[in-house]
C-alpha cells in the first residue's frame, strides 16, 4: 500500500529555514506528481508547491516564490522541500500529496487532483 509521511516540521524563528521531507513506501520522485499544501487554523487548504513526475515542471505559490524550492533526496522514495526566509504567515500544517503515477509533465495546484496524502507536519514560525 502506498503511503506518504511528512517530517521536518517544527518551531523556527522568522527568517529561519526548515527542510520538509515527503517519504513514500515506493519510489515517487520520477513517477508521481508531488505537491505540498498547507492549512492554517480556520483557513482552507492551499497549494504551496508542486513538481511533475519528471521534474520538468514546477510551480510555486506567489507567496513562497524565491523562498521555497524542491530538491531531490538521495533516496528515490523521498522528495524534499527546502523552506527559507520563513515568515509567521507560513505557520500551518504542511501536507505532502501525490498524484498519478504519470509520465506527463503535469503539475496541479488543485487539492482535489491528488489522491494520496500524508498526515501532515506542523510548521510554526514565531519569535
Amino acid at each position: 500500500q502506498l503511503q506518504l509521511e511528512e517530517s521536518g516540521g517544527g518551531l523556527v524563528q522568522p527568517g529561519g529555514s526548515l527542510r520538509l521531507s515527503c517519504a513514500a513506501s515506493v519510489s515517487i520522485a520520477d513517477r508521481y506528481v508531488i505537491a505540498w499544501f498547507r492549512q492554517a487554523p480556520g483557513k482552507e487548504r492551499e497549494a504551496v508547491a508542486c513538481r511533475s513526475s519528471r521534474g520538468s515542471v514546477t510551480e510555486y505559490a506567489d507567496s513562497v516564490k524565491g523562498r521555497f524550492a524542491f530538491s531531490r533526496d538521495n533516496a528515490d522514495n523521498t522528495v524534499i522541500l527546502q523552506m527559507n526566509s520563513l515568515e509567521p504567515e507560513d505557520t500551518a500544517v504542511y501536507y505532502c500529496a501525490a498524484g498519478g503515477p504519470s509520465s506527463q509533465p503535469i503539475c496541479s495546484m488543485s487539492a482535489g487532483w491528488f489522491g494520496l496524502w500524508g498526515r501532515g507536519t506542523q510548521v510554526t514560525v514565531s519569535s
